[in-house]
């Protein structure tokens, strides 16, 4: 399962629209290591004012690796993150996101490439 879903939400979510700060919260309170990551990069990304900040840092188990993937994976999940924080994420492989400030177009195109995809590879992320 993706997300811990109070019964409140669920019940929200059953008779309209789910507010975004009360789904943002689920996705805190559901993946901690995912948000914990995704929150230092953002302050990182501040601090040094650069278009990007990115994690190059493997998870510590599958369940941290698994949340990055759930996270990330979810249209949904990403985009209510990239309103509440008003930054847009990138994702390339099992563990290295990326944080982008939203005018950053010209990084955010070289990080989703191709070639920087195949450039990011190695074999130890092969079964990642």
């Amino acid at each position: 399962m993706s997300l811990s879903v109070p019964d409140n939400l669920l019940a929200q979510a059953r008779t309209g629209e789910v507010d975004d700060a009360a789904f943002v919260a689920c996705v805190r309170d559901s993946l901690p290591y995912a948000w914990t990551t995704i929150t230092a990069l953002i302050e990182r990304r501040d601090r040094s004012g650069a278009d990007f900040a990115d994690n190059q840092v493997p998870p510590p188990d599958e369940a941290s690796r698994g949340q990055l993937l759930r996270c990330l994976a979810s249209d949904a999940m990403r985009g209510a993150l990239e309103r509440h924080f008003g930054v847009r994420l990138a994702f390339q492989n099992c563990h290295r996101v990326a944080v982008f400030d939203p005018a950053a177009t010209q990084a955010y195109g070289e990080f989703v490439t191709p070639r920087a995809q195949i450039l990011n590879q190695s074999p130890d992320l092969v079964d990642c």
